[in-house]
């Protein structure tokens, strides 16, 4: 099968398309036949040498895919050949197959474009964990997301709204915050001209906010923590920035508050299956009724990898950058 593989770490021009055995479904497991795959910030720091896949993954880069499934392992009983889905992958999604455990793939609804749906797996498992199972982000509180305009910060945002909460979001030019607005946050602030704590603390008359969504780390953490509320939750999942983070541990504990850092690849498989499972029961409704829709910025084809990397990296892109396989 064709694959896009990483010739050796580097910018994107080491993505190379060949090809690679194609993979077999093991017990459990089933074969996607890839129609499209998403484009995610582990992916990029896979390919810079950062962020290597998995014992037992494939060495290509690819997080989430949606395709049809064209066969299914001993002891798979729920999928059927021919089923529309998509799934989470702790890697090999940029590939015309992929074999992944049947725990880990999810249907996707007829309303939904099954090009657009490579884009929900990744996007929406992160926020889901992060945001509501750990970060227990409910109605009425108030939630930052840093990157609104991101594939992540699009999902945050959606799905804060639709369970009642209120949305800062932080993005870097009037463009993305009017974009930011337009997907249901109710204040959207350029970081590149305005302080987001200062904004959030007005926006919450001095309260702060309940939950961050931080993507950026570095020096971003200890903003976080001063525009957070009493008993805050600060969720850091990335760390663009690559100093290390410092905070005031003495207003952390007058805050009484949580700075819980995760990843959600290198999880134990049990959890992935169950997370995933708590997604199709808690998120995969508010597709039906397009309080959550994904939110596509382009495709590329499968061999313009590079350049889908570049669009992510110039930070340009709106929602997702997705990459057509099949």
């Amino acid at each position: 099968m064709r694959a896009v593989t990483i010739a050796e770490p580097g910018d994107p021009d080491v993505l190379r398309l060949g090809e690679v055995a194609d993979p077999e479904p093991g017990a459990g497991e089933v074969l996607i036949r890839v129609v499209a795959a998403g484009i995610n910030g582990a992916d990029l720091s896979q390919r810079r040498g950062h962020y290597p896949p998995p014992p037992g993954a494939p060495a290509w880069p690819g997080l989430e895919v949606s395709g049809t499934i064209s066969a299914v392992g001993d002891g798979v009983e729920r999928w059927r050949v021919g089923d529309r889905v998509c799934a989470l992958l702790p890697g090999g999604g940029y590939a015309e197959l992929v074999a992944v455990d049947a725990g880990l793939v999810l249907p996707v609804p007829e309303e939904v474009d099954l090009v657009e749906a490579a884009g929900l797996p990744e996007a929406v498992a992160t926020v889901w964990s992060n945001v509501f199972r750990l970060g227990r982000l409910t109605a009425g509180e108030t939630l930052l997301v840093h990157g609104g305009s991101s594939g992540i910060g699009s999902t945050a945002i959606q799905l804060a709204v639709a369970h009642g909460a209120r949305v800062v979001a932080t993005a870097g030019s009037a463009v993305k915050t009017a974009f930011c607005r337009e997907l249901g946050a109710d204040a959207a602030v350029d970081y590149r001209t305005q302080d987001f704590v200062a904004a959030v603390l007005a926006f919450t008359d001095g309260r702060g906010a309940d939950v961050v969504l931080d993507i950026v780390g570095g020096s971003y953490i200890a903003r976080d923590l001063d525009a957070l509320a009493v008993g805050g939750r600060i969720m850091s999942i990335a760390t663009r920035e690559r100093e290390p983070a410092s905070l005031d541990v003495g207003l952390l504990m007058r805050k009484r508050a949580l700075v819980h850092g995760t990843t959600l690849r290198a999880r134990p498989l049990t959890e992935r299956r169950e997370l995933i499972a708590d997604v199709e029961r808690r998120v995969w409704p508010l597709l039906g009724d397009r309080r959550l829709r994904p939110v596509v910025d382009s495709v590329f084809p499968l061999a313009d990898a590079a350049q889908a990397h570049r669009r992510m990296e110039s930070s340009a892109h709106l929602g997702k950058i997705l990459l057509r396989v099949g």
